[in-house]
């Protein structure tokens, strides 16, 4: 009986299997990375709009007081000019307020208050309107109807008004016990009831589409109750317009919660936002002190337009019929 001859499993001639690279080497080559790194006006506001959230993440660190700390501010050194000029005193380098409060600081507070009240509000409204919207689209018939009359009345309000009767409503059952931070949880409140109503539509739409194709079909065939289908199967085809409204409405909330803070139904001026810091100037734009205002404002400005630009790129890039 002759030796078997056992191949050479270094022969340079045999197929090479390439290891995957995982998810990230996947989401590397994806379309939506290719379009993402072709756009150089979209990568810089991505920049932009990290560099805000960094900034409020180490506002601690990189603050040279803390604004909300009345033992830190003295009287004596408000409405000191920016350093650049020529009464501008250092470290104030966007000069100080009223109450002797650093601009740059109070911007770097303002931003982290302005923008828990805005994530926080988009993933209340995303979670609120995705579950209505599940719920309407799949079950159908009066719950559905129930749940879109509803949406179709919040649709005749804009959203502004929404917040404020909420938050109106809050401040006249809890009166003088509502501190900032429960003010801060109303703001939340208030924003995620005002936009629920475009995810539970978007979502709705969508699953009313999906749940007549043949992978829902088979699962209800096999048993799996109706909360995993819509959980597990529907809701992760409908993903791409959540995340498009979710990325708009990040910016529709700060400027609501800007709004309420300037209209004086907002966070209060001993833990301000970006909106309290601009009513705050307002006040003193005419004395000669502008920079009081105008760079909570710029600073508002920038954190808005680089947010709606990348939610314009993100509804073109997952746009199927512009590709």
């Amino acid at each position: 009986m002759s030796d078997a001859v056992v191949p050479d499993r270094t022969d340079s001639n045999a197929p090479s299997v390439r290891p995957d690279g995982g998810w990230f080497r996947r989401a590397f080559e994806s379309d939506l990375f290719y379009s993402f790194r072709r756009s150089r006006l979209t990568m810089l506001a991505a920049a932009v709009t990290v560099l805000f959230f960094l900034l409020a993440i180490f506002a601690s660190v990189l603050a040279v007081q803390n604004p909300f700390d009345p033992a830190q501010l003295q009287l004596m050194n408000s409405r000191i000019s920016p350093l650049w000029t020529a009464d501008g005193q250092s470290p104030f380098l966007l000069g100080t307020d009223e109450q002797g409060r650093d601009v740059f600081s109070a911007i770097l507070y303002g931003l982290r208050i302005s923008l828990t009240v805005g994530v926080l509000g988009v993933v209340l409204a995303g979670v609120l309107g995705i579950t209505l919207g599940l719920i309407a689209g799949y079950v159908g018939g009066a719950v559905d109807s129930v749940i879109m009359r509803i949406a179709d009345v919040q649709l005749t309000f804009p959203a502004i008004l929404i917040a404020l009767l909420v938050n109106g409503v809050a401040k006249s059952i809890l009166g003088n016990r509502l501190d900032a931070m429960s003010t801060l949880v109303v703001l939340v409140i208030a924003i995620g009831l005002s936009f629920w109503v475009q995810y539970a539509r978007t979502v709705r739409g969508s699953v009313m589409v999906e749940k007549n194709k043949d992978y829902v079909a088979a699962a209800q065939l096999i048993g799996l109750p109706a909360q995993k289908i819509m959980l597990r199967h529907v809701l992760p085809n409908t993903m791409g317009p959540i995340l498009v409204i979710a990325t708009i409405n990040l910016a529709l909330a700060i400027i609501t919660e800007a709004t309420l803070s300037f209209l004086g139904s907002g966070m209060p001026d001993t833990m301000p936002s970006l909106g309290t810091l601009i009513r705050i100037g307002n006040n003193y734009l005419f004395a000669g002190e502008w920079w009081i205002v105008a760079f909570p404002g710029l600073a508002l400005a920038g954190l808005i337009l680089s947010i709606n630009l990348l939610g314009d790129w993100l509804r073109d890039a997952l746009n199927p019929k512009l590709r």
